[in-house]
């Protein structure tokens, strides 16, 4: 380990890594406590209770935790589905030396069906790590605790003071905790989101989000005898129609943002689709209500207002002559675009990743997603560096069922931040800067 680097043999560093490689077992009870608390967003109801565990876990390592709500007024999107105080945390140890903020999202997806394995309970399966959130993200938080955990231990110099952020409302909110945080002035130094993936990649930027709910007014009768009843559902049909044929438009949008190497040089698309319906509850009766979300990617070339605009207009004109007593459209979660969030931190967490897992330098390569992230508002308040990391795979049940990651890429991420931060970690090899405040 470590040995394409002659600065890199310091006594503590290799110490605290092998106290690192001795703690499996520890990465793992915590990670069952942080797996079992339900943080899923809808509804959003569990952060403060996760608050309190991030307390528990942190306070031991010498950080001190600061509570900051985003205030109702703006994350409210005034729907039945989406409740609960949105309590964000931030664990600090101040040193004296230039801040990193370490990132996390703690909400999760809804576990949804198809699985195998209990999702709100952490499964070990040989080396695999079953459970929501294990990959996208709350392992990493794990990854994080583990790392500095280790260099607490022996007592290891660190480059960097380390604030932990743990945000809410990144699945897709209306106003994400990281947004209110770095509006208010409250993200330090640079940034590390975690938020990314167990890959040699260099983060080229992503696409933005918009979640559109439509809520269709009908009347509610008895289906045996409808008389002046109105179906919700049968009149969003010629809307469904149109939002199909808006779909077959917008994804023909490319971006000039670089593509993972899986789509073998295909661009990048814009993407459009109906992610949920909720209308009716028996046979007997007409539905009176229907509702839909949908879900808009939109490229970094491509303004919110003009996507936003299209939508309503397209549900504007399908409604009409459908028959409905009336609609509604309300913007419920939106995540701005991120542009090149490449800076001077960049070649150091590189080069701590490719020692961390053991990627070869060459292997990394730059490329966008036409996922989101709420890093775009981050970026919006000024912050334009932002390094990437995290334990997606492709395959690993991300927003799925039966989600998974693995110890050994838990292990491997916890090793690249303790580098990352160490003081000890060379910074003047090849492709490696020094830490910058």
């Amino acid at each position: 380990m470590l040995s394409h680097r002659p600065n890199s043999t310091d006594a503590l560093l290799a110490k605290a890594l092998a106290r690192l490689a001795e703690d499996e077992a520890q990465v793992k009870q915590e990670l069952a406590l942080i797996i079992a608390a339900d943080t899923s967003f809808p509804p959003g109801t569990g952060y403060g209770a996760f608050a309190d565990l991030l307390e528990r876990l942190t306070a031991p390592l010498g950080f001190d935790a600061q509570r900051v709500s985003v205030p109702q007024a703006l994350w409210d999107a005034g729907v039945p589905d989406i409740a609960g105080e949105r309590v964000n945390l931030i664990a600090a140890r101040r040193n004296g030396r230039p801040v990193c903020s370490l990132y996390f999202h703690v909400d999760c997806v809804p576990p949804g069906d198809g699985w195998t394995h209990p999702p709100l309970q952490l499964t070990v399966d040989g080396r695999t790590l079953y459970g929501r959130g294990t990959a996208d993200m709350k392992g990493t938080i794990a990854s994080a605790l583990a790392a500095i955990r280790a260099a607490v231990a022996v007592g290891l110099p660190l480059a960097f003071d380390p604030v932990l952020l743990f945000c809410t409302d990144e699945e897709g909110g209306l106003y994400p905790g990281i947004r209110y945080l770095a509006e208010q002035g409250l993200v330090e130094g640079h940034l590390l989101s975690f938020n990314g993936g167990a890959v040699p990649r260099i983060w080229a930027g992503c696409f933005g989000s918009l979640d559109l709910r439509i809520e269709i007014e009908g009347r509610a009768a008895h289906s045996g005898e409808p008389g002046d009843g109105v179906n919700a559902i049968e009149a969003a049909i010629p809307l469904l129609t149109a939002l199909r044929k808006l779909k077959a438009v917008v994804e023909q949008r490319t971006s000039a943002l670089p593509p993972p190497p899986r789509r073998e040089g295909r661009p990048l698309t814009a993407r459009l689709n109906v992610t949920a319906a909720h209308g009716g509850d028996k046979g007997s009766s007409l539905p009176g209500r229907f509702t839909l979300l949908v879900n808009r990617r939109y490229a970094p070339e491509e303004r919110f207002e003009d996507v936003l605009a299209e939508l309503e207009m397209t549900v504007a004109e399908a409604m009409k002559g459908s028959g409905a007593l009336g609609f509604t459209t309300r913007v419920v979660g939106h995540l701005a675009p991120v542009a090149d969030p490449t800076g001077p931190h960049w070649p150091r967490w590189q080069a701590a990743l490719s020692e961390g897992f053991g990627w070869p330098m060459e292997s990394f390569s730059a490329y966008g997603a036409s996922s989101s992230s709420d890093m775009g508002w981050v970026q919006a308040a000024g912050i334009r560096e932002i390094l990437l990391g995290g334990l997606v795979k492709p395959g690993c049940g991300a927003h799925g069922a039966d989600e998974h990651t693995t110890l050994d890429d838990v292990m491997a991420l916890a090793r690249s931040i303790l580098l990352y931060l160490a003081e000890a970690f060379p910074g003047d090899g090849p492709n490696t800067t020094k830490p910058e405040a």
